[in-house]
């Protein structure tokens, strides 16, 4: 008879050896649980950052159910979307009919001032002309011939949601902005977020700018979209970017992006307008606040207010008070490219010892800047990035080359209860937590909140398993 139990264990034991980390490093062609999602919903999270837009995917319902969901258990919110439903006849004969129709009726039930419309794996499989089924649309008065269409390919089966998102906001720019025209040319400075799940980020993005007094557009602020006050009625579009500041903004008196590999094609086109750009690192720690605070006072040209001098002490006092928590605690991340570059930068300024990074959307313009980033600081000396790898990887060295805690987002669970260690939930999806999406990570405030989350994530972990002894009141 088969002890199951015995092995059980000895199956465990395997996968958490050497041996099997080897022959899991050596797969190429099988990805387990990759640190991403596709194109389509990193699309349709731009798309609810806009004014009265309905976003709309070219392709089938259950793609659309699979947007809308992971989204939903993210930000606790419903999120509006629609799908032309391409079934299998749709796969034969195209998917003209379905867009036609789709857009007719989602025009006629839900009145939106501006219609987002990317596609899914099946409708680029087919080589759907889009753009023809949308001008055939607008002819047969299905939809007005004036109403602002963006259109982002999108295919599920290359790149990954930071892509969606990025072809979608210059898909916004390419159909609703004009222009730009020098004698148009606006005192707006406008400030790009890229993909963010944390309404959070954007509000302290906002209640910064305002401090500094600085005009400005954030461009797409999906803000009181996904975070809307329940106020007993239900309301479709609730905030986001006014049509009126996406329609003038290649007229910007400047772009700051604030996420590299989130927004490459969006800012080149920016760029080839002749609208002076920069782009810097999302702004978490202290040295990626500060670059923020730097641009924004050039930008404005005047002095930064006291107030967030303030602010920045506060923040390196609490590093100060928290500092002995951190220091030469052994970390694992993975997540986007432009998280990953701010939480490292904030983990070697707290003397934090990065060891293992999974970035399984990865590029080479990242790989080279996360190594430069290790490599100007004493604490980095330990880590190695894993482009391209998954969280089967992850678990591997986990297991087999133990950290302190994990970081990242609610798919680690597994990985870090394996590995025994516990895990802070940052990035996306956040979907076992509650409100952690609410609370910012960016700027000033976002040090503390960091600080708050990790350190007493550390001395729950020390009272959790201290003996009688020493189960102390003082940490």
């Amino acid at each position: 008879m088969i002890n199951m139990k015995a092995t059980t264990k000895a199956t465990t034991a395997w996968l958490n050896s050497e041996e099997y980390k080897e022959k899991n490093f050596a797969r190429e062609k099988l990805v387990i649980n990759p640190a991403k999602a596709c194109q389509p919903l990193g699309a349709l999270l731009c798309a609810l950052g806009i004014e009265n837009c309905l976003p709309f995917t070219h392709g089938s319902q259950g793609c659309t159910a699979y947007f809308r969901s992971t989204l939903s258990r993210h930000f606790r919110e419903p999120v509006a979307a629609v799908s032309d439903s391409m079934t299998e006849d749709s796969a034969v004969f195209g998917g003209q009919t379905n867009l036609i129709e789709g857009v007719r009726n989602a025009y006629a039930l839900y009145k939106p001032d501006v219609i987002a419309v990317f596609t899914s794996c099946m409708a680029e499989v087919m080589g759907d002309d889009i753009n023809a089924y949308i001008g055939l649309a607008k002819h047969e008065g299905a939809i007005p011939e004036d109403l602002p269409v963006a259109l982002g390919n999108t295919p599920s089966f290359k790149g990954s949601h930071i892509t969606g998102y990025d072809t979608m906001l210059k898909a916004f720019l390419v159909a609703l902005a004009t222009e730009r025209q020098a004698e148009k040319i606006n005192d707006r400075l406008y400030v790009v977020p890229g993909f963010d799940t944390y309404p959070g980020n954007l509000r302290e993005y906002k209640r910064v700018l305002k401090i500094m007094k600085a005009p400005f557009t954030l461009l797409p602020d999906n803000s009181d979209v996904v975070d809307a006050p329940n106020l007993g009625t239900y309301e479709l579009y609730p905030g986001g970017t006014p049509l009126t500041e996406v329609k003038d903004a290649l007229n910007a008196k400047s772009f700051l992006f604030l996420q590299s590999y989130t927004t490459m094609t969006a800012s080149k086109y920016v760029d080839s307008k002749e609208v002076p750009t920069e782009t810097i690192p999302m702004p978490i720690g202290i040295k990626g606040m500060d670059q923020f605070i730097q641009s924004v006072a050039k930008f404005t040209g005047l002095d930064v207010p006291d107030e967030i001098t303030q602010e920045r002490g506060r923040a390196v006092d609490a590093m100060t008070d928290a500092h002995q928590y951190i220091h030469g605690k052994r970390f694992s991340l993975f997540g986007d490219p432009d998280l990953l570059m701010g939480l490292v930068s904030f983990l070697l300024e707290m003397g934090g010892l990065p060891v293992h990074i999974v970035c399984t959307n990865s590029t080479t313009p990242f790989k080279k800047a996360m190594e430069a980033l290790l490599a100007s600081s004493s604490y980095g000396q330990e880590a190695t990035l894993y482009p391209n790898k998954d969280l089967w990887h992850l678990r591997s060295l986990l297991v087999t080359e133990p950290v302190d805690m994990l970081i990242g987002d609610s798919h680690g669970k597994w990985a870090a209860r394996d590995a025994n260690i516990p895990l802070v939930r940052i990035g996306f999806p956040i979907t076992d937590r509650v409100n952690l999406h609410r609370s910012p990570i960016v700027g000033y405030t976002g040090v503390i909140n960091l600080i708050t989350m990790i350190a007493n994530t550390f001395l729950d972990d020390v009272d959790r398993n201290s003996p009688e002894a020493t189960f102390e009141m003082m940490r």
